[in-house]
Parts: C-alpha cells; structure tokens; sequence
C-alpha cells in the first residue's frame, strides 16, 4: 500500500486518472485484454474524466462496476448505472463487454450471474472510493471480511445514506433505498492493482480510520492496508487528520 498526495482535488482525480490508465495500457500490453472495476460517486468524476481522455485499446477492456441500488430505475439520478453509462461507457468507444449490476432484477438472481462473468474476468485494474463511514463499495460497517462471493445482498446503513442525500443524489432520506447489490470486500481485494481515490475534508476521519488503524470490519477500507498493489491519492483536506505521513 502506498499514498500519493495532492494539494488540488482535481489534480488528484487527474493523476490517479492517468495511473489507472497506464495501469489499463501495461495489462493489456502484457495479456491482451484487461478486466477493470468503475466506482462512482462524486469522488470519481475527475478520475473517470481523465480516464475517458486517456489512449486506451478500449476494445480490449471488459469492466464491472462496484455496487447498485436495489430497485432504483436507471433513469434515476442516483443510478451508478446511469453514472456510468452517461460519464463513461458514452464517451469511450464501445468496450469488449461492459456489465452494469442491474438492480431491478431480482437480486438473488443477478448476483449469481455477476458471480459467474467475474470469476471468468479476473480483476488487473480495481478504481475504488471510502465512504464517510469507511464502507468499500456499499460494504459498510461491520462488513463481512469472510465471504469469498463476489457479489452480495446489502443493508445500507444510516450514515451511508446520509451521504447520499448530502451529496444532493436524491430530495430526502426516505427516498435513499435500504438495500443495494453490492461486490464483496474479498472480490475487490482479488484485483491486481487497486486505485483508491479519496478527495475532501468530510473524507479526513474515514481515511484516518482506515490508513491508521488496526485492519477491522468495523473500518472496512482498512483491509487494503493488507493489498501490496493499492495506492491511496489524497488531498490535503482528506489527509489532514493522518500522523504517520
């Protein structure tokens, strides 16, 4: 694990933009194809813009993304699918496959499919956030460090979706869903190399928590103290509450 640091939030999304892209470019280099993971979030948008504007063989890249609400129309805002299809999967040419977790379909039922496609694409290239609460993905505390599914059934809970209506993604608590799909803890540290983009101020506690304290459940982004491949870009506002750096 490792930390870059940037004075300016959009610098940081543009530098860990172009790590993930030479990160995307050497797999492809190197097997001919490359298996990525999207997050999304407002965290994201410089990231993925710098991605988007990248020279990549984009017709050798299959991608998955990390979690979706259950129930929530894809013409909602808040839709991670609408996200990416509108901030990414649109302004790139088509990829080799791009598999969105559809969370109007039963959600027993796609979690097995996603099983099945992502353990058939392991992961080179992971770009993944922190919640305020320290979840990773929608793996909020205390998230489930044993399971070996790639993909879950969630319970989202109140400080998560205060932070979906604080970022104005929906009117008002009672419309944030309960429950989402979610891709494990496990999956995501099966990636080869991991990028984790971490602007803000409101960020600082989640990422002291999870940089500086022992590995636990109960700060579930802590885990990838333990992924010798995952490199933390922060801003000075996200890293202002760290001793040991």
């Amino acid at each position: 694990m490792n930390i870059i640091r940037s004075k300016d939030p959009q610098q940081l999304g543009a530098i860990a933009g172009k790590a993930a892209a030479v990160a995307i470019q050497a797999a492809i280099q190197q097997k001919g194809r490359a298996n990525i993971i999207l997050a999304t979030g407002t965290s994201q948008f410089e990231t993925i813009r710098e991605l988007v504007a990248a020279d990549i063989d984009w017709v050798k890249v299959n991608m998955f993304h990390l979690d979706e609400y259950i129930g929530l129309p894809v013409t909602h805002p808040a839709s991670f699918r609408k996200y990416l299809t509108e901030r990414f999967l649109q302004k790139i040419p088509p990829l080799q496959s791009a598999y969105l977790i559809n969370g109007e379909a039963d959600p027993v039922e796609e979690c097995a499919r996603l099983d099945a496609l992502i353990e058939a694409h392991p992961i080179d290239v992971a770009l993944v956030g922190i919640g305020e609460n320290g979840h990773l993905a929608f793996n909020d505390p205390p998230a489930d460090f044993n399971t070996t599914k790639p993909y879950l059934v969630v319970n989202l809970d109140a400080a998560c979706r205060q932070q979906q209506m604080n970022e104005e993604w929906f009117k008002s608590l009672s419309d944030v869903p309960l429950q989402a799909i979610s891709m494990s803890v496990h999956q995501i540290m099966l990636s080869e190399c991991i990028i984790c983009s971490v602007p803000g101020e409101r960020k600082a506690r989640a990422v002291k928590n999870s940089l500086e304290q022992a590995v636990s459940n109960q700060f579930p982004a802590s885990i990838l103290q333990r992924h010798q491949r995952c490199v933390f870009y922060l801003d000075e506002a996200s890293a202002a509450g760290l001793q040991k750096v």
